[in-house]
């Protein structure tokens, strides 16, 4: 008997009819490009749809980019588009090749500024400059021309700024915007006229611009019990307070980085401040990186994604914080003062405690003095854990004294 013939399956294609013709439906879904994996179109309930890849980057994550709208191209134009994006994102490479900033734009001097300034000069503060810039003024201004911004256009960013990340943070993008200007003045062209800066343009009164808030011990007893479980970040703020160093340092800390004795040593680069070499933690604290389970293939401490540490959201997590332990109107910095202030109460020598915060001894002592003052620090750090410890275990508001080798210090 004669087999019939096998029909072969017709190919699948999709047209741009077919795009046009994709049925809404109440949430939206992708449906897959036949022709082109990881490709396809993004159906909202209403209004026009997105040419969408799907892909990972080299450390595993989830990349969705959009291409375009199906509104304004052809699906022909899209998988073109989305064949360099895969490419692109697959090789650790951002989606899109960055445009070239217009001649003297607002974001062309900044790069100018940032490379001729900024790097050359070897700020220390370069991180946060580019952080300013990058996430505050550029997106808003990038690619307007450098001499039309006037004043009313500053004063409606800060206005903009301190209605979402308060009054401190405006003033920063003021002082650095400020700074180019001077700058792009002074160093490129005799002709600009910067905008009209005043004092009356800056968003905190000055007497209130630096900070001077510390944690009571009922305030301490508070956070630390929320830190309890708190989950990664709970472990970020005990870390803080017992480390005395800065949120970055801590949250980077990696294990390789800490010996089996427990001294940490902190990469830095050499333009950083307020950074020590290394410090012998206290057992408390070991005892709270122990309870941070670690995973295959990441040596951080507070793990993330990939091989990378952990992204901490700062502003949502601490709110989250704040509501658990329900105290308010401090910072993650002020952990630092808090730390600090603990210090002079466990009769931690003033030097040693400032060298401990990274801080500079100035004069003849800093001249002099070679000292590592490794022993003393650690020292330092066992007293200020021994105090806070003591602090948990008192009752709230009570008045006690707990001794460090023989020295009285009253909590």
């Amino acid at each position: 008997m004669t087999e019939k013939p096998q029909r072969r399956a017709r190919r699948q294609v999709l047209t741009d009819i077919g795009v046009a013709a994709l049925k809404r439906k109440p949430a939206p879904y992708f449906h897959p490009d036949p022709e082109l994996p990881k490709h396809g179109i993004r159906i909202r309930p209403a209004g026009a749809g997105a040419y969408t890849v799907i892909t990972r980057n080299p450390f595993g994550a989830q990349k969705w980019v959009k291409i375009g709208s199906t509104a304004e191209m052809k699906i022909a134009e899209a998988r073109d588009v989305a064949r360099i994006v895969i490419r692109r994102v697959e090789q650790g490479l951002e989606p899109f090749e960055p445009q070239k900033p217009k001649p003297e734009s607002v974001e062309a001097v900044i790069r100018l500024w940032l490379e001729r300034h900024v790097e050359k000069e070897r700020l220390r503060t370069a991180k946060e400059l580019h952080r300013v810039v990058e996430k505050y003024i550029l997106p808003h201004w990038g690619e307007r021309a450098f001499g039309s911004i006037k004043r009313a256009d500053i004063t409606a960013l800060l206005d903009f700024i301190e209605d979402r990340n308060g009054p401190g943070m405006a003033d920063n993008v003021l002082r650095v915007f400020r700074s180019i200007t001077t700058w792009f003045r002074d160093e490129r062209d005799e002709t600009y006229v910067p905008p009209p800066f005043s004092k009356k343009m800056r968003r905190t009164p000055k007497q209130n611009r630096k900070r001077s808030r510390v944690l009571n011990d009922d305030e301490i007893r508070a956070v630390w019990r929320a830190a309890e479980h708190g989950g990664p970040f709970g472990r970020l703020v005990q870390l803080l307070l017992l480390c005395c160093q800065r949120r970055g340092k801590v949250s980077s800390m990696r294990r390789p980085d800490i010996a089996a004795d427990g001294t940490w040593t902190i990469p830095h680069d050499e333009r950083e401040k307020g950074t020590p070499d290394s410090l012998q933690l206290s057992p408390l604290a070991l005892a709270i990186i122990k309870k941070m389970k670690p995973l295959a293939g990441n040596d951080f401490v507070f793990a993330g994604i990939g091989d990378g540490h952990r992204a901490f959201s700062f502003a949502r997590d601490k709110a989250a914080f704040d509501d658990a332990c329900g105290v308010t109107g401090w910072t993650l910095h002020d952990l630092r003062r808090t730390s600090r202030t603990l210090m002079s109460r466990a009769q931690v020598r003033p030097d040693v405690a400032e060298l401990l915060l990274g801080h500079s001894v100035s004069g003849l002592v800093e001249t002099y003095d070679r000292h590592p003052y490794t022993d003393e620090m650690a020292e330092a750090l066992r007293r200020l854990a021994a105090l806070i410890e003591h602090i948990l275990a008192g009752p709230a508001g009570g008045k006690n004294v707990v001794t460090f080798h023989g020295v009285a210090a009253s909590s």
